[in-house]
């Protein structure tokens, strides 16, 4: 009987993975899973409407100037006039228009007012300024 009790206390040789390959299997695949679906989302087929004009679109503008003084309307270069007349026309679709102004920290600050002028002008009032958020004292 003593032979029986020695033979049960003998270090293992080797380690049994394959409980731990499973659990790592099933999270490869739910983690597969998860990141596939929601990414596809579904596909439908829009109708289409005569009143797409009134419905509600994100119709926000980015107005960027650079430290030379080019003036850019989300990503296309113009001058003041192009700048006015560009927004008013999103003005008369959107009357709540929603324009951002990033600027370079090195812009004359006369360029940046007068973008604000425009924006003034056509009676834009939702305006954030884009800026970067300082890091320590």
């Amino acid at each position: 009987m003593s032979a029986d009790i020695k033979g049960d206390n003998q270090p293992y040789d080797d380690i049994n993975i394959t409980p731990m390959l499973d659990l790592a299997y099933v999270l490869l695949v739910t983690f597969i899973i998860l990141t596939t679906a929601s990414v596809q989302g579904v596909k439908v087929n829009s109708p289409t409407t005569q009143a797409a004009n009134n419905l509600a679109k994100p119709q926000t503008r980015a107005i960027t100037i650079t430290a030379d003084g080019g003036v850019y309307l989300d990503a296309y270069p113009v001058d003041l006039e192009q700048l006015r007349s560009t927004l008013a026309q999103y003005k008369a679709a959107n009357p709540a228009l929603p324009v951002v102004l990033k600027a370079d920290a090195a812009a004359q600050y006369e360029k940046v007012m007068q973008v604000l002028e425009v924006a003034k002008q056509l009676d834009i009032t939702e305006i954030g300024l884009v800026t970067k958020r300082a890091t320590g004292d």
